[in-house]
């Protein structure tokens, strides 16, 4: 008698995800005071049975990955906490705000680690990352508020709740939730208005803007 196929293949990539993990929530524990090194990456690795040629080929880039690991798990905080809303039901301003307050609520919840990954991601070698890891971020955010934009807008956009969110969880961090939410109120107000303008104008996107959005492209995507 044949066997029945099982219902699904194995993941072969579920264990790198669950040691990343692991290894993650080890390295949180340490970077109050390792800071974000690849001595804190070979340290976690020790910790959850890790040899350092193992957490080599794991994190191959050290702190760098740690820190991808930390905005990925925060994005995902979010987006598990933005399932409950069906952003239908929301204006495109009501959505935004609900999910810049849900990404930031998620790295609160790390609040300690943030302030180091924040510190390390402004270091000029690490520029080029914490871009990408803030444009993911806002894309994930933009795709679950329903956008489909395929044209200069899917850039701008991006563009634009990147640098809402940085300067949002630099708020948050330093200044509480009301500053931060506040920030956040009055720049999405700010991008509605010329939104508004643009509509009533009928004003195409300027060369300029094309022109940054081809660039952000291009960071993105390489």
């Amino acid at each position: 008698m044949t066997q029945a196929a099982p219902d699904s293949a194995p993941d072969p990539d579920a264990w790198a995800r669950e040691t990343e993990d692991r290894v993650l929530d080890a390295a949180l524990a340490h970077v109050a005071h390792e800071g974000w090194t690849r001595r804190l990456a070979i340290r976690a690795g020790a910790d959850v049975g890790l040899s350092a040629g193992e957490t080599e080929l794991l994190l191959p880039n050290g702190a760098a990955d740690l820190a991808a690991l930390l905005a990925r798990r925060h994005d995902r905080r979010a987006l598990a906490v933005l399932a409950a809303t069906d952003p239908a039901s929301l204006k495109i301003r009501e959505r935004i705000r609900l999910a810049v307050e849900a990404r930031l609520d998620a790295a609160a919840q790390d609040e300690a680690a943030v302030r180091r990954w924040s510190g390390f991601l402004a270091l000029p070698q690490n520029l080029a990352l914490g871009g990408r890891l803030l444009w993911d971020s806002a894309d994930h955010l933009w795709r679950w508020a329903g956008d489909t934009a395929t044209d200069e807008n899917h850039y701008s956009k991006r563009a634009i709740l990147s640098g809402i969110l940085s300067a949002a969880l630099a708020l948050r961090l330093h200044s509480g939730r009301e500053a931060s939410m506040a920030f956040v109120d009055a720049r999405i107000a700010n991008v509605m208005s010329f939104e508004k303008w643009k509509a009533t104008t009928k004003i195409r996107p300027s060369l300029a803007l094309k022109g940054l959005a081809e660039t952000l492209g291009r960071m993105r995507y390489g």
